[in-house]
């Protein structure tokens, strides 16, 4: 009973002050917020067509400052706990954010080749046969995303649309990439172990697209659609988390996100406009996907390789940890926690950012 106690008390006080250093740096991002959400439509008009893409660039750029200076901050008030939790050395943890989007001349071009994989291999396929086998979610995306604030862009001329939507989901996939990913799962990893981070990570994910749920038009329609879409996220943000904690490399995922958002965003245009997805899949994911399996085929050592860490990885997160003399019902209490504070740490975003 003793060893079950002092393995909880672990679990809990490592996930309790990782939820702390979140909540400081969530603060720290609503007060950063503060500037596009209540400023900028004082200054311009926001039904000006540049309204959008500003808006969202400077959530990206707004972001980018505001971690690393509430790490700083967060660095002075949880001195005496990362002393006693950080589970390896602790460097500066504003560096340690920063060096991930640090590229070279050396690693550049591997950088790009795991974005582009990301993209062929897991976006594409993911979203294709998404739209293929539930046909609904095109009208349920449309429907949710128009509805939502700063996405009138879909009803624009295509132009107009396309000068949008890839100024907007560029600086989309930054905003998104930078806290999950670059954050989240990767400060998260230096208090927990990697893989916890990764899953409490992804649900936060997932749990965000599922609460488009609670748009007012989402409650009239099958609440399959926001659970697919939850699934999808889970799936893609535990891909994404456990690339991020081993390379050390945001621009993949941020390449990977944004290409794939335009794409997407494309289809759900087509559709407000009458276009069915047959036109999409016939000019621009079949050959999308011709070319996804001739990388799959290029790079197949490289993608079993990696399939094969990975897979190593996430089956660690099931197993028993012998350092802390887990038990099978350790493991369930541990794993029911970690999507417990998950949920919190949703909770707590939805409210700040």
């Amino acid at each position: 009973m003793r060893r079950t106690e002092t393995h909880l008390k672990i679990i809990l006080r490592q996930r309790l002050y990782y939820l702390i250093e979140v909540l400081i740096i969530f603060t720290g991002i609503f007060l950063f917020l503060l500037i596009p959400t209540m400023l900028l439509p004082f200054l311009i008009n926001d039904k000006f067509l540049a309204f959008e893409p500003l808006y969202y660039l400077l959530r990206a750029v707004i972001i980018l400052i505001a971690i690393p200076l509430s790490l700083y901050v967060a660095t002075f008030a949880m001195e005496k706990q990362r002393k006693k939790l950080i589970l390896e050395e602790d460097i500066s943890p504003s560096r340690n954010f920063l060096s991930l989007f640090n590229i070279t001349k050396k690693n550049f071009k591997f950088q790009l080749l795991y974005g582009v994989l990301l993209l062929f291999l897991i976006f594409i396929p993911l979203d294709f046969f998404t739209y293929l086998f539930s046909p609904g979610m095109l009208s349920y995306a449309s429907t949710v995303l128009v509805e939502s604030s700063y996405n009138s862009y879909f009803m624009e001329s295509y132009y107009v649309f396309l000068v949008s939507v890839i100024i907007i989901q560029i600086f989309v996939a930054i905003y998104e990439e930078t806290l999950f990913r670059g954050f989240l799962a990767n400060r998260g990893s230096d208090y927990l172990k990697k893989m916890p981070a990764v899953i409490i990570t992804s649900f936060f994910f997932g749990l965000g697209h599922f609460s488009y749920i609670f748009v007012l038009p989402s409650i009239d329609l099958p609440i399959i659609f926001p659970i697919i879409w939850f699934l999808q996220a889970f799936f893609i943000g535990i891909i994404l988390a456990m690339l991020v904690s081993r390379r050390h490399w945001i621009f993949p995922l941020i390449f990977a996100h944004a290409v794939n958002n335009i794409i997407t965003a494309h289809s759900i245009w087509n559709f407000i406009h009458g276009n069915d997805f047959s036109l999409m899949s016939f000019f621009v994911y079949i050959p999308l996907l011709i070319i996804s399996i001739l990388l799959f085929i290029w790079q197949f050592s490289r993608i079993k390789e990696s399939l094969s860490i990975g897979y190593k990885e996430f089956k660690s997160y099931f197993a028993r940890d012998k350092s802390l003399e887990e038990s099978s019902s350790d493991v369930i209490i541990r794993i029911m926690l970690d999507f417990l504070f998950g949920l919190i740490i949703f909770l707590i975003g939805i409210i700040l950012i």
